[in-house]
């Protein structure tokens, strides 16, 4: 193998962000190549990867088709997120799972000295103290945050070259989601496969969702705060319907800059695990502004989008109540889209947990995870005793 390639480990390799950074490396075999996968339940499409990539070390999900690949490539190759994410034969990790997978995994690496391309948002929104204290503790040794959602990156190429504390606000930017035009009262009757039409993006169902909500930019300005530094009073959203200017930055002076692009996650992919060069390849169709002919930016209607407030009020607090909303929000979109609640039930149950939890200030991991887990506890005990929205 060649000494010179970055040797990376795909996280949650079968999900739509896995899938298209293997697209990426597959590109760019001078520059990169696989030695670490790890996936859900999805072990068809894995054994596929594997046959492809012949990574060192696996994992999936326990379940009949993964122990029978277990077995197949034998305990020296199974190995857990966390021990493949320390590899001493991985100089880079995609932590794309979904959900708190990622959390082990990316702490073992930074705790490795190694760069974390993070396209998991639970993993800083419940987990954000303990890891921005350990990326100081091991940046000396390579440890990093290379953010992978477009929004951040977006933010981070903005900042290359900048000297610190020269930023004066964030902005993000958010499509507004599948129901962005429907009618307040029609949002009652929504059904989980007109949720995950998205008119922009194509990706899972969990975060297609959580667009709709707008909940998923709740989290992404928490994040932004844990990647950045920077406090969430000075992180704002905006809607833009056409996802090509994907975040903007105002600096002290009052310049403004933004990152622009066709939506596709595979050029953020490229720039994270690329990083510091820009790579010839061209992974996303090419933006042509004259062809798009406008762009448009409104404010974010509050009343449509109450789970966006409900994050944003959790995440302002600085203590578990963050964690505990993206436990609640986990289950409360399970729930809507298994049919057991409705779509507009899942704010509601947001505000009721954010209601009903009682925080720990200055929390440790412990405590953040407990949180995360009560808030799936809350949500899944209302759903089941009949009393969603019910105040």
């Amino acid at each position: 193998m060649d000494s010179d390639l970055i040797r990376v480990a795909v996280l949650g390799s079968t999900g739509s962000v896995g899938q298209q950074a293997l697209d990426v490396v597959r590109a760019l075999p001078d520059r990169f190549c696989v030695t670490a996968i790890g996936a859900g339940s999805n072990v068809g499409l894995l054994r596929r990867q594997v046959q492809e990539f012949r990574p060192a070390a696996v994992w999936a999900r326990p379940g009949v088709d993964a122990d029978a690949l277990a077995r197949e490539l034998g305990d020296a190759a199974w190995q857990p997120l966390d021990v493949m994410a320390a590899r001493e034969d991985v100089d880079l990790v995609v932590v794309a799972t979904s959900g708190l997978a990622g959390m082990a995994p990316t702490l073992a690496a930074l705790a490795a000295g190694k760069p974390v391309a993070i396209a998991n948002k639970e993993v800083l929104v419940v987990g954000g103290h303990a890891v921005r204290t350990l990326l100081e503790e091991h940046r000396a040794r390579g440890a990093d945050l290379r953010p992978v959602d477009s929004e951040h990156s977006a933010i981070w190429q903005c900042l290359w070259g900048e000297a610190p504390g020269s930023i004066d606000r964030l902005t993000l930017t958010a499509s507004g989601g599948s129901f962005r035009d429907h009618d307040l009262a029609a949002l009652e009757h929504v059904t989980p496969a007109e949720a995950l039409n998205h008119p922009t993006w194509q990706m899972g169902a969990k975060i297609t969702v959580d667009s709709a909500t707008l909940f998923n930019k709740g989290l992404e300005a928490i994040e932004a705060r844990w990647l950045f530094d920077i406090p969430l009073d000075r992180i704002d959203v905006l809607q833009h319907r056409e996802s090509v200017v994907h975040s903007m930055v105002t600096f002290i002076d009052g310049s403004v800059k933004a990152q622009l692009g066709e939506p596709d996650m595979r050029l953020p992919i490229q720039v994270a695990i690329g990083y510091p060069d820009r790579l010839p390849a061209r992974p996303a169709p090419e933006l042509d502004l004259a062809k798009r002919g406008s762009l448009t930016f409104s404010a974010v209607d509050e009343r449509r989008f109450p789970a966006l407030i409900a994050v944003l009020e959790a995440g302002r607090r600085n203590d578990t109540s963050a964690a505990a909303l993206s436990g609640a929000d986990e289950s409360a979109v399970a729930h809507f889209l298994a049919g057991r609640c409705r779509f507009t039930d899942i704010a509601r149950l947001l505000e009721r947990a954010l209601d009903r939890h009682t925080p720990t200030a200055r929390p440790e991991l412990e405590h953040l995870l407990e949180a995360e887990r009560w808030g799936r506890r809350f949500v899944d005990e209302a759903v089941t005793a009949g009393t969603v929205g019910v105040a």
